[in-house]
C-alpha cells in the first residue's frame, strides 16, 4: 500500500521533508524519461506510463511498449459529410513492413500488422453497412508467412461477405505487398507507384572477420550438422549455400504460382517478370500486373461500381486514440524510437526480421527496414 500524509501530518517537519523529497524524485524521473525518448526519437511521440510514490518514498515509473489498446471501430472522416442513408466503403491501410509481430520501442505505436488486418476485416463483416472494400497498400513486403497469412485472410473474408475488394497501391506495393493485393478483385495503382519485386530473399552474412577484430570465436555446442544453418559466425560452405537456395527458390515458386493463378492475363512465361526486379505503374500494366492507373478517389469509385451503389460513405476502422482524419490515414507498424544508440549492423540485426521474406530490400538492415 502506497504510504500517503493526513492534512494534520503535513505540518510536521519530517513528513514535509519527505514529501519535497519525493516531489524532486518524480521530477528528476520525469524529466529521465523524456532525455531517454527524445535521444533516439525520430519524430514527436506519445508516451504512455504510469509513475507513483511507494511506501519508501521511491518513484516508480512504469512505460508500456504500446499504448492501451481499444478495439477497431468504424468512424467516418470528420471533414466531410456523410449521408445517413448510404451504404459504406471501407478503407483499410496496409502499411510498414509486414511481420507477424508488434513494433516495440519506447514510445511506440506499432501494432503487428497480419493481427490488425485481420481485426478490422472481422469489424468490416460484422458491420451491416459496408458493401465493399479498398485496400490501400503501402509496403515493401515481409516476412514469407505473414504475407501469406494475410492474403489468404483476404480471400477467405471475399468467400464469406461476397463483398468486392479493391487494391490501391500506393507509394511502393513490392514483395509481400504485392502477393496481398494478387487477392483483390481488381488492383489499380498510381501513376507513380513501384510494384512488383516478385522474388524472395534471405540475409545471410558472414562476421568471422568482424569478431575475430575483437578476438570473439564462436564455440557452439551442436548436435545435427546443420542446425546452425546460416550462423553469422561462419562462412557458409557450398553445400550450405545449396540447401538454403533451395528454400529460397520454392517460396520464389509459391509467388509466382500465385501471381500467374490470379492474374491470368500475366505471361507465365515472361522470366523478367519473375526474377525480383520491380515496375513502374506504367509497366506494370503492360504486364498485366495490375489493371489500371488511378488515385484513391478512382479505387472508391470502383469500389462503389463493383458493388452496385451510387454513392456511399468512406469508412476507417481504428482505434480510439488512432483516429482517420482523411482518407490517406495510417495506421503505423514501425516503433516510433529506433534505439538510444544509432547503431545498426546488418549481421547483429538479422535475427529482428525473419528469415525468407518476400520483400524489396535496398538496405539490408533492420534498423532501416523497421524505422524507415
Amino acid at each position: 500500500m502506497h504510504e500517503r500524509c493526513s492534512r494534520s501530518e503535513i505540518e510536521r517537519p519530517g513528513c514535509a521533508l519527505r514529501r519535497r523529497t519525493a516531489a524532486q524524485r518524480l521530477g528528476t524521473g520525469f524529466a529521465a524519461v523524456v532525455l531517454l525518448a527524445c535521444l533516439g526519437c525520430q519524430q514527436p511521440f506519445h508516451v504512455d506510463s504510469t509513475t507513483h510514490v511507494d511506501a519508501s518514498g521511491d518513484v516508480q515509473t512504469q512505460l508500456a511498449p504500446t499504448p492501451r489498446l481499444w478495439p477497431v471501430e468504424p468512424s467516418i472522416l470528420p471533414h466531410r459529410g456523410s449521408d445517413p442513408c448510404a451504404c459504406s466503403i471501407a478503407v483499410v491501410d496496409v502499411d510498414g513492413l509486414l511481420l507477424n509481430s508488434d513494433a516495440t520501442g519506447l514510445g511506440s505505436w506499432g501494432e503487428n500488422p497480419v493481427s490488425l488486418f485481420r481485426e478490422r476485416l472481422d469489424a468490416i463483416e460484422a458491420n451491416g453497412r459496408v458493401r465493399a472494400v479498398v485496400l490501400r497498400i503501402n509496403t515493401p513486403g515481409g516476412s514469407v508467412t505473414a504475407t501469406d497469412i494475410m492474403w489468404r485472410d483476404l480471400l477467405a473474408f471475399k468467400q464469406r461477405t461476397g463483398m468486392p475488394v479493391v487494391a490501391c497501391l500506393m507509394d511502393v506495393a513490392a514483395g509481400g505487398g504485392y502477393y496481398l493485393a494478387t487477392a483483390a478483385d481488381t488492383v489499380i495503382a498510381h501513376p507513380t507507384t513501384v510494384t512488383g519485386g516478385i522474388g524472395c530473399i534471405l540475409n545471410v552474412y558472414n562476421l568471422q572477420d568482424m569478431m575475430a577484430q575483437f578476438n570473439i570465436i564462436g564455440a557452439p555446442i551442436k548436435s545435427g550438422k546443420n542446425i546452425d544453418l546460416g550462423s553469422p559466425i561462419k562462412s557458409l560452405d557450398d553445400d550450405k549455400r545449396k540447401l538454403l537456395q533451395t528454400m529460397a527458390d520454392e517460396f520464389q515458386q509459391r509467388f509466382r504460382t500465385i501471381v500467374t493463378k490470379y492474374r491470368p492475363a500475366v505471361d507465365a512465361n515472361l522470366e523478367t517478370t519473375f526474377d525480383g526486379r520491380v515496375f513502374t505503374a506504367e509497366q506494370a500494366r503492360k504486364l498485366h500486373l495490375i489493371d489500371d492507373i488511378g488515385y484513391l478517389d478512382d479505387a472508391t469509385k470502383l469500389a462503389c461500381s463493383q458493388a452496385g451503389i451510387d454513392r456511399a460513405n468512406l469508412l476507417f476502422f481504428h482505434r480510439e486514440e488512432d483516429p482517420a482524419l482523411s482518407q490517406y490515414a495510417i495506421t503505423p507498424n514501425v516503433a516510433l524510437q529506433k534505439g538510444l544508440l544509432p547503431l545498426s549492423v546488418p549481421g547483429l540485426d538479422r535475427s529482428k526480421l525473419p528469415s525468407f521474406l518476400y520483400l524489396w530490400q535496398m538496405e539490408p538492415t533492420a534498423e532501416s527496414a523497421l524505422g524507415r
